[in-house]
């Protein structure tokens, strides 16, 4: 089965609005299927400089696109209540005429948190806060009424009939493939991506488990899509080989990296050999 390319644009292309649609546009055209871009508060690079707020940019490029899938790679829950994490997805989704997506994570970046006074849990809690974030946020995209007290949440509410015929926005759960990360991705996700895991060893381990997760509580296999990411390669013929041993581990998806030193040739060269 052939894989589906998308492409995770790196922060540096993500500090300016222009460079980002731009790059956007760009893939689009080349026939990626979707662009996501991470969800931080300021750069990742330790650096004083912009960067652009997610969940805004996406709005504008739903409007500034036309086929291609939108999403964050991914929305920690530190700083995004469930609430209003579902509602601005929703929104996107309508402004984009149905091509949201919404990918969900611990958080982990410790200087974004310090700097603007953001609690960052231990690891253990902020597990349970992607678990209490997951549960409520797929049952207000899919257009329940959610009324729910958890630990740290408390909902009584409806994002109304948003969808208008439109599938709810997939729900992507990133993450190392750890073992509670799989049975959360295995619950409520729509895929599971293991973010730049590129042993295969690894991979196939965390898709057995996965497997085995969704056997227990009677989802089928392929419920949940299998996904990674990688840099754009410079050597075509190693990054064939690379891709295909991940394809025998299960992955079917692939997030194509590009960051703002990586010549554009790389980009288009990759799409004429994958995409053609």
């Amino acid at each position: 089965m052939t894989p589906e390319f998308r492409v995770q644009l790196s922060f540096q292309i993500c500090r300016s609005y222009a460079d980002l649609l731009e790059s956007t546009r760009l893939v689009e055209d080349l026939g990626f299927t979707a662009m996501f871009r991470g969800d931080h508060l300021l750069p990742v690079d330790d650096s004083d400089d912009t960067i652009t707020e997610a969940w805004m940019s996406l709005a504008g490029l739903a409007r500034e696109t036309r086929t291609i899938q939108l999403g964050t790679l991914v929305s920690p829950v530190t700083f995004r209540n469930p609430g209003l994490l579902a509602r601005t997805a929703a929104t996107v989704h309508e402004m984009s005429d149905g091509r949201a997506e919404i990918g969900m994570g611990a958080g982990w970046y410790v200087r974004e948190h310090e700097a603007f006074g953001l609690p960052l849990p231990a690891w253990p809690e902020r597990f349970d806060l992607l678990e209490e974030q997951l549960g409520i946020v797929r049952s207000l995209l899919a257009g329940e009424h959610v009324r729910q007290t958890t630990a740290h949440y408390s909902v009584d509410a409806t994002l109304g009939p948003y969808l208008r015929g439109r599938r709810p926005p997939p729900i992507v759960v990133g993450g190392e493939g750890k073992p509670r990360t799989v049975s959360l991705a295995a619950r409520f996700s729509d895929e599971l991506n293991l973010d730049q895991i590129t042993d295969v060893g690894a991979i196939r381990a965390a898709f057995v488990r996965l497997d085995a997760a969704l056997d227990a509580i009677g989802r089928p296999r392929d419920s949940v899509v299998r996904s990674t990411v990688l840099p754009f390669p410079a050597d075509l013929g190693q990054a064939a080989d690379t891709i295909a041993a991940m394809q025998d581990a299960g992955v079917q998806r692939f997030y194509m990296r590009r960051t703002s030193d990586m010549p554009l040739d790389r980009v288009m060269t990759f799409a004429r050999r994958f995409l053609a």
